[in-house]
C-alpha cells in the first residue's frame, strides 16, 4: 500500500527502495525530540540509520518538519528535530494541527506507524510502546498507540512497554483490541528496562523469518492490526531488577506526593528514574533501542523476501 496525500513527503532513498521492493525500516522520532538529551539524541539518530544501512536496509526516520510529514528525514532535518527548542510531540490526532500551524514535531509510535503504513513500509522499530497508565480505571489514561496499532497492519519491534505503565492492563487491552503479541525467543513479556516484566506471553517466534511468516498470515486473513514483536533487552545489560523495582516504587511515591497527574506523569517518572539510577536507565534505553533496530532490520529483510 502507498497513499499520497497533501502534507506528506517521502525521502528519495526511501521512495527508490519502495519502488524496487527493497527492505525499508521505519524509525520514530519522539525518542530523538523528547526521549534523549542533546547532543546524545543526534548521535543516536545517525548511529541508528548507519546501523540499518549496514544491515542492507534503507532507514526511514519519520517526523514532521514545518508542518510536512516526512517519511525518510534528511540528516539536516533530523538535526533540526534534535536541536530546535519548539518541537512538539505528534501523535495521529496532531498531524493536521501540525500541518496547519506549520510546526516541527517528533512522531510517536502511533503517528510513525500510521505514516509508515500509508507509504508502504511494513516494518518499524521503536524502544517501548505506550500503554495503559497506572490508575487508568479512574483517569482513562491510555496511550493512543494502542488504538492506532489495532488498525495499522505493520510489524512493530519493541521491548514491551515502559515499566512505569500498568503492564498487566496493557496486555489485557492488546488482547481486547486483537493485536497479536509474540515474544522474540522468549515467553516472558519484557519490561523495557528489564528483560522480564513478570508477565507471560502465550506465543513466541525464533527468527526474523518467523516474523515475516506471521505478518504474511495476518495479511492473508485481511486483519488490520499490527503484529507486535516483544524483544527483551539482553539480561546482562538490563537494570538490576531489584534496583529497578525499588527506584520505580520511589518514583511512583514521589509523583503521588507531588500531585503529578495526566500527561505530566510519564516525563516526571522517567526523569526521576534517570536521576535515581545515575543515568543507568538512559544507557539501558539505548541498549534497548539498538537491539530493536537490529532485529527490525533483519525482519525488514525477511519481509521483503
Amino acid at each position: 500500500m502507498q497513499t499520497q496525500f497533501p502534507g506528506l513527503r517521502i525521502g528519495d532513498d526511501v521512495q527508490r527502495a519502495l519502488d524496487a521492493g527493497a527492505p525499508v525500516l521505519a524509525l520514530e522520532s519522539t525518542i530523538l525530540s523528547h526521549g534523549l538529551p542533546s547532543p546524545r539524541n543526534l548521535a543516536v539518530a545517525l548511529e541508528s540509520e548507519a546501523q540499518v544501512r549496514a544491515a542492507g536496509v534503507v532507514p526511514a526516520t519519520i517526523g514532521v518538519v514545518d508542518g510536512v510529514a516526512v517519511v525518510g528525514l534528511a540528516e539536516a532535518e533530523i538535526e533540526r528535530l534534535c536541536t530546535a527548542g519548539d518541537v512538539i510531540k505528534v501523535s495521529v490526532r496532531d498531524l493536521p494541527i501540525a500541518q496547519v500551524q506549520r510546526r516541527d514535531g517528533g512522531t510517536t509510535v502511533a503517528a510513525t506507524a500510521f505514516l509508515a503504513h500509508a507509504t508502504g513500509i511494513r516494518v518499524m522499530s521503536t524502544g517501548g510502546l505506550g500503554g495503559v497508565h497506572r490508575g487508568a480505571s479512574e483517569t482513562f489514561d491510555e496511550s493512543a498507540d494502542l488504538g492506532t496499532l489495532a488498525r495499522t497492519p505493520i510489524t512493530l519491534v519493541s521491548a514491551g512497554v515502559k515499566s512505569i505503565l500498568d503492564i498487566g492492563a496493557t496486555l489485557e487491552r492488546l488482547e481486547t483490541l486483537n493485536i497479536p503479541v509474540v515474544g522474540y525467543r522468549t515467553n516472558r513479556y519484557p519490561g523495557f528496562y528489564i528483560a522480564d516484566s513478570g508477565f507471560p506471553i502465550d506465543y513466541r517466534i525464533e527468527s526474523p523469518a518467523d516474523a515475516a511468516a506471521l505478518a504474511a498470515a495476518r495479511d492473508a486473513l485481511g486483519l488490520e492490526s499490527a503484529v507486535l514483536i516483544a524483544n527483551p533487552v539482553d539480561a546482562a545489560k538490563q537494570l538490576d531488577p531489584e534496583f529497578h523495582d525499588r527506584v520505580l516504587a520511589e518514583a511512583l511515591d514521589a509523583a503521588d506526593a507531588a500531585g503529578i497527574t495526566g500527561h505530566d506523569t510519564t516525563p516526571f517518572l522517567l526523569e526521576f528514574v534517570q536521576r535515581a539510577t545515575g543515568g543507568q536507565s538512559l544507557e539501558v534505553n539505548l541498549e534497548v533501542y539498538r537491539g530493536n533496530v537490529a532485529l527490525g532490520a533483519e525482519i525488514a529483510r525477511a519481509v521483503a523476501g
